[in-house]
C-alpha cells in the first residue's frame, strides 16, 4: 500500500515525522511530495530524504493519489478553498489538524471527499505514535487500512467512531504533555532528595518508557502492575498514600476532561465559521 503518491500539504514536524516513518517502512522518496511556504524548510527536507518539494499547494493537490492536510487549523480553511479543485471521488485525503471536524471538511472540498480524519501524537517523532483514525461518509474500509499503513509507520493505530476523536485529543493527543509534566516534576523530585539533575531526568524518563513498556508487552492491568511493586509496609506504598492524598488520579483524569472539552469547542467554531 505505499507505492501510492502522497502529497503532505504543510511540512510541520508531524509531516516530517510521516515522511521519515514511510520512507523507513519503504515508500519511495520520489513517490513523496511536501509543500511549505519557506523555501529554507522545503530545501531543508529535500536533502535530508530526497523527496519531492513545492510551494505549489494546489499543484501538489493534483498530482498525489493521498493528500494529507498537515497545516495548523487556523490555516486550513484557506487551505482547503484553494484545493478543492484538485480534489476529486479519486483521491483520499487525510486531516491531521486538530479539532475540524469531518462535516467541515466534506462542506469545503465537496460532497464526494474520500476523507479520514486523524489524531496522531507528537512521540511519532520518534516512531512510537499513537493514531486514532476515523471515516467520513465516502471513505471505504480500503481507505482506512490505507491510512492505517500510513500511521503504523510511525506507531500505532486504532480505528473509532469521529465522535470519540476529541477524547482521543484529549487523551493521547494532549497526553504527551502530561507526561512530560510528570516525568519534569519526578526529576524535580529527585534533585529535591539529592539526585545530580540529569541522573534524575535519566531515571525519571527511563522508568516511564520502561513501565509502558512493560504494560503493553505483557498486556497486565495496570492495578496489577502497581500491586507487584508495592510491598506490605515499603516504600512505594508510602508513595502511593501521598499520590491518592494529592488527588493524582482525579486531577489527571479532569485534565483530559478539560483537553476534550476544548477540542470540542475548537471543532464547533470551526464549523461556526467554515
Amino acid at each position: 500500500m505505499l507505492d501510492r503518491t502522497i502529497a503532505f500539504l504543510g511540512a510541520g514536524n508531524m509531516a516530517e515525522a510521516m515522511i521519515k516513518g514511510l520512507i523507513r517502512a519503504g515508500a519511495k522518496p520520489a513517490m513523496l511530495t511536501a509543500t511549505a511556504r519557506r523555501k529554507e524548510r522545503l530545501e531543508e527536507l529535500q536533502r535530508a530524504f530526497s523527496i519531492r518539494t513545492t510551494q505549489d499547494n494546489l499543484a501538489a493537490a493534483k498530482e498525489a493519489e493521498v493528500v494529507v492536510l498537515a497545516v495548523k487549523p487556523q490555516a486550513l480553511a484557506k487551505l482547503l478553498i484553494l484545493i478543492a479543485p484538485a480534489i476529486d471521488p479519486q483521491k483520499l485525503v487525510i486531516s491531521i489538524a486538530a479539532g475540524v471536524p469531518i462535516a467541515a471538511l466534506e462542506r469545503k472540498l465537496g460532497n464526494g471527499a474520500r476523507i479520514v480524519r486523524a489524531m496522531p501524537n507528537t512521540p511519532a517523532l520518534v516512531s512510537s505514535g499513537a493514531c486514532a483514525l476515523s471515516g467520513g461518509e465516502h471513505a471505504t474500509e480500503q481507505d482506512l487500512a490505507l491510512a492505517q499503513t500510513i500511521f503504523n509507520a510511525v506507531g500505532i493505530t486504532t480505528v473509532v467512531e469521529e465522535s470519540l476523536l476529541d477524547a482521543v485529543t484529549g487523551l493521547s493527543g494532549s497526553g504527551p504533555a502530561f507526561i512530560f509534566l510528570v516525568i519534569e516534576a519526578l526529576s524535580d523530585a529527585g534533585v529535591k532528595v539529592g539526585l545530580p539533575r540529569q541522573t534524575a531526568l535519566k531515571l525519571a524518563a527511563q522508568t516511564v518508557l520502561g513501565s509502558a513498556k512493560l504494560l503493553i508487552e505483557t498486556g497486565t492491568h495496570p492495578g496489577h502492575l502497581k500491586d507487584q511493586v508495592t510491598s506490605p509496609g515499603g516504600t512505594a506504598i508510602a508513595g502511593l498514600h501521598t499520590l491518592e492524598a494529592g488527588g493524582l488520579r482525579t486531577t489527571l483524569m479532569n485534565a483530559v476532561e478539560a483537553a476534550t472539552r476544548r477540542a470540542r469547542e475548537l471543532g464547533d467554531a470551526f464549523l461556526e465559521n467554515s
